[in-house]
């Protein structure tokens, strides 16, 4: 099980991240109180350990926006979370030759509507899929609904050190995508992100 932090914007977060050594982190691109701009993340990325993922996370930003990250290696891979056309998708995996993630929102759906959803999103041509229940709203949903999903996938909403074992142990997830549990007072907090990348890192020792 891999660990994500998302919504990386200043140098100590950075910093941070090199001697917690989480796999991926993100930096957000889409309006938010986390947002970097392209020169920001670029010199944040310029600091990052070699070995850690850098994510863009998108919502419906033109393809351009997206393939120059990418071709400029401020990003290694891409996080959709708007309405992007799967179209849209296999033309940045075709053009950027690089990994996508397609995020998908689970709040607040019927049962039958979030099956659909669910389906649609597992016959995604992404390489990776995320479960959320909103646009980084950091509020957790009902897991269950992911028991029968087979392909690999990264798990959002709400996850911090009281729910991310249940988590791990009613699921399998590909990796543990952490933003709000590792901030105090909006900011990311160093000690936060460490405790809980131990705690998923600890996890996978105790399943393997």
């Amino acid at each position: 099980m891999k660990v994500k932090i998302c919504g990386l914007s200043r140098r100590e977060d950075i910093e941070a991240a090199n001697l917690i050594k989480p796999d991926y982190i993100g930096f957000v691109f889409a309006k938010s109180r986390r947002q970097v701009t392209k020169e920001q993340a670029r010199a944040l990325k310029q600091g990052l350990c070699p070995d850690i993922v850098a994510v863009g996370v998108f919502v419906d930003a033109p393809l351009e926006e997206i393939l120059d990250l990418l071709e400029e290696g401020i990003i290694d891979m891409a996080q959709l979370h708007g309405n992007e056309s799967e179209e849209f998708l296999r033309r940045l995996q075709r053009e950027s030759q690089k990994p996508v993630i397609r995020a998908v929102q689970l709040g607040q759906q019927e049962e039958k509507q979030l099956q659909e959803s669910i389906q649609r999103a597992c016959a995604s041509a992404a390489d990776y899929l995320l479960f959320d229940s909103g646009k980084g709203n950091g509020v957790p949903f009902d897991w269950d609904c992911l028991k029968a999903v087979q392909r690999p996938y990264f798990l959002a909403g709400g996850l911090g050190v009281e729910n991310i074992e249940e988590a791990a142990s009613r699921l399998n997830p590909y990796a543990i995508d952490i933003s709000s549990k590792a901030e105090t007072e909006g900011l990311k907090d160093a000690k936060k992100m460490e405790d809980l990348t131990r705690l998923v890192h600890l996890i996978e020792e105790k399943e393997a």
